[in-house]
């Protein structure tokens, strides 16, 4: 009788070992799945660049780069999944506050260096994914680097009238008189791959000037000029759908050049992996915003 005893509950272990198992195989997938759609949405929203202090030799996303503006020197953050240093306590909840909203998980307050403003309009879907993503990196124990803020602009409380005069946060809503390519092209641009964050003029608090999109700007990041990317003359107006491919894929432009600086970074990093069809969504949404002229263009 007890060897009997000892023969079932060998099967009812195997059995639900098995049940186990068979269960566990779907969720393995679906975080796999999760991770691999995050690595675009990552490639997309040009995450390795700011995060990565290349010319320092740093590590993949432990921060540390430098962005110059005008208000003074930031420096990025670690968003790998070290504990201490990046975001490995980080909840999913905590993550897509500080992407819509632009608090960290114990309420501070970040700065639009950070582009929340833009990064606010993404998707549940992809907000999830690229946490997914971000979890599955090395983590790198590297601790933050203090930013170097002219006063009174290092006040974070400042931060608080500014988000209620110039963030509009949520996710995107698709414009129904807008057929799908343009609002596809109108996300990426927009929000998930933020062009404007550095191709916008901005008002004397920091704010992107939206009636001015894309027109180009003298003060961008690390002080740098940036093009005019409208349809103006002085943008992208004489510019063919080939022409804006070439630049995307591989950084060529229409006169035989190749893009430098932080354009080049973006091609290599996001641009030149986004599939044909975003490619074309951008391309769609370019042509139909507003022409604008700006002291800045594609010629400068």
């Amino acid at each position: 009788m007890e060897l009997w005893r000892r023969i079932v509950k060998f099967w009812q272990t195997a059995a639900l070992a098995g049940a186990a198992l068979v269960l566990a195989k779907p969720a393995v997938a679906a975080a796999e799945e999760a991770v691999a759609r995050g690595a675009y949405v990552f490639k997309a929203a040009g995450c390795l660049g700011c995060h990565t202090d290349a010319k320092g030799g740093g590590a993949p996303l432990a921060g540390g780069r430098a962005l110059k503006t005008p208000f003074g020197t930031f420096y990025s953050p670690n968003i790998t999944p070290d504990p201490q240093h990046g975001i490995g306590r980080w909840s999913l909840e905590d993550f897509v506050r500080a992407m819509r909203h632009g608090r960290g998980p114990d309420g501070t307050r970040y700065f639009p260096v950070f582009p929340y403003p833009s990064f606010t309009g993404m998707t549940d879907a992809d907000l999830t994914d690229l946490k997914a993503y971000l979890d599955a990196q090395p983590a790198v124990p590297q601790a933050n680097r203090d930013h170097e803020i002219r006063f009174p602009f290092g006040i974070r409380l400042s931060m608080l009238p500014w988000n209620w005069l110039y963030l509009t946060s949520g996710a995107y809503e698709p414009d129904p008189a807008r057929d799908e390519q343009w609002n596809r092209g109108a996300y990426l641009v927009r929000h998930l791959s933020h062009c404007g964050e550095c191709h916008t003029p901005r008002n004397w608090m920091g704010a992107i000037d939206g009636a001015r999109e894309l027109a180009g700007t003298r003060d961008g990041p690390e002080g740098g000029a940036v093009p005019n990317i409208t349809p103006h003359p002085t943008g992208i107006g004489d510019w063919s759908d080939g022409d804006l491919d070439f630049l995307f894929t591989i950084g060529l432009l229409p006169d035989g050049d190749i893009v430098g600086g932080g354009m080049a970074e973006v091609v290599e990093n996001s641009t030149g992996a986004l599939t044909e069809a975003d490619r074309a969504a951008i391309v769609a949404y370019l042509r139909a915003v507003p022409a604008v002229e700006n002291v800045v263009s594609t010629k400068d």
